[in-house]
């Protein structure tokens, strides 16, 4: 074998003794609750429920989506054929913009909204056009691995601060005199559940004359009286907002877009590299998520978040009556979707997942770098598709592990 192949084997290798080493699964049937999966390693597929899928609201295979996907595909064909600047922007992708627009602007005054083939496109895109050589981007600690590239690729300084640390940001602005600066975060974050603390980071925005960029990916569709995300959820207004929100999660389709003031968006569609050099999203995917912000803005889109804060109540009061004394696992605190039982050690992560596997039940093991050390974790994820009936089973199966003690579970 050659030399480099060996280095490479030796890499996979040394990921396998640390329970490192990261293996698909092939889905075998639609986005829902009980799925076929043929799980890694399996030779037959098997109908599992699961609690790893981002699909917060339960749309990802709804008829009525699957219906204005066809439509859009009988309208516009299969491909974009094209750049959003050379005849790739359809008046589906035109149509979407507009509508989104319309939803931000409440909160973002003269909105204008771009739409990317995906959330962690439109981070690169935001980040390496607004972040030149005289910026500085102050990143959160745990924010995405899209933020966290896109800040890579910008020119400017980075300086990282503290999960949610509100002061410690504010000392780090007062000390910066480049005359561009970003203040970049997600929503909600990814492994934790737990919200930013949007409101003060806009005020320091405000304070310390920065541009705030926030990656609603886990909020939108599901945050928010008729799910705006955040920027509903906490009632706020300025022309500094600019918001990334992602399309293929709760919206149940795929995509993202990027909301801010006009100016904003002009200068994106001059400067953006990740939007101007690559080909735009099938139109009929488009004309689909007009159809999902109809749902998720309307009654159904209301009774889905209904549900889904009652299965997140559910499983918060299950899992507290059966956590280990010891503190040997701990429940995030948490209000949202993303529910991460936390264990620690990266082995018990992996035989509880294969506890669960054995009861029908698939969620995912969350190990480092995806997570610091020593936090690997179940990271559970409900949806408004998942019934009372479907949690007890979930919490049963997890008393279950629980009650084997850590030590034998590493």
């Amino acid at each position: 074998m050659l030399r480099l192949l060996d280095r490479l084997k030796d890499e996979i290798d040394g990921l396998d003794a640390q329970s490192l080493r990261r293996r698909r699964q092939i889905a075998e049937t639609a986005c829902a609750p009980e799925q076929t999966l043929t799980l890694a390693g399996a030779t037959a597929p098997r109908t599992m429920l699961g609690f790893s899928s981002n699909d917060y609201l339960g749309l990802a295979a709804h008829p009525a989506l699957a219906k204005a996907l066809a439509e859009g595909a009988a309208l516009y064909g299969t491909g974009s054929g094209g750049s959003h600047l050379i005849l790739g922007h359809s008046r589906a992708h035109a149509q979407l913009e507009e509508r989104l627009a319309d939803w931000m602007s409440p909160f973002i005054p003269q909105a204008r909204s771009l739409f990317f083939c995906t959330g962690y496109m439109a981070n690169l895109a935001v980040l390496s056009a607004l972040g030149g050589a005289d910026a500085v981007i102050f990143s959160e600690s745990l924010n995405h691995a899209s933020l966290i590239d896109g800040a890579r690729l910008a020119k400017a300084r980075v300086e990282r601060y503290p999960h949610c640390d509100v002061a410690a940001l504010d000392a780090q602005l007062a000390a910066c005199d480049a005359p561009v600066k970003l203040i970049v975060s997600d929503a909600v974050f990814s492994m934790d559940g737990n919200i930013a603390p949007v409101a003060e980071l806009l005020a320091l925005a405000e304070r310390h004359d920065a541009w705030l960029v926030i990656d609603d990916a886990h909020g939108f569709g599901v945050l928010g009286a008729t799910g705006r995300g955040v920027l509903q959820a906490l009632s706020l207004r300025s022309e500094r907002l600019v918001l990334v929100g992602t399309l293929g999660k709760a919206a149940g389709v795929s995509g993202a877009f990027v909301a801010a003031h006009r100016t904003v968006i002009d200068y994106l569609v001059q400067r953006a590299r990740p939007y101007i050099f690559t080909t735009a999203a099938p139109p009929a995917v488009a004309h689909a998520l007009l159809a999902s912000l109809s749902l998720i803005e309307g009654e159904e889109g209301a009774e889905r978040r209904a549900r889904l804060r009652a299965r997140i109540a559910q499983l918060r009061r299950g899992l507290k009556a059966v956590l280990p004394a010891d503190g040997s696992a701990w429940l995030a605190e948490s209000p949202t979707a993303i529910q991460p039982l936390i264990v620690g050690d990266n082995a018990r992560a992996m035989r509880m997942m294969a506890q669960l596997d054995a009861h029908g039940l698939r969620v995912g093991a969350i190990r480092p770098p995806t997570v610091p050390a020593g936090t690997a974790r179940l990271r559970i994820a409900l949806s408004a598709s998942h019934s009372e009936a479907d949690v007890s089973r979930l919490l049963d199966a997890l008393g279950e592990a629980l009650a084997q003690p850590a030590k034998e579970a590493a």
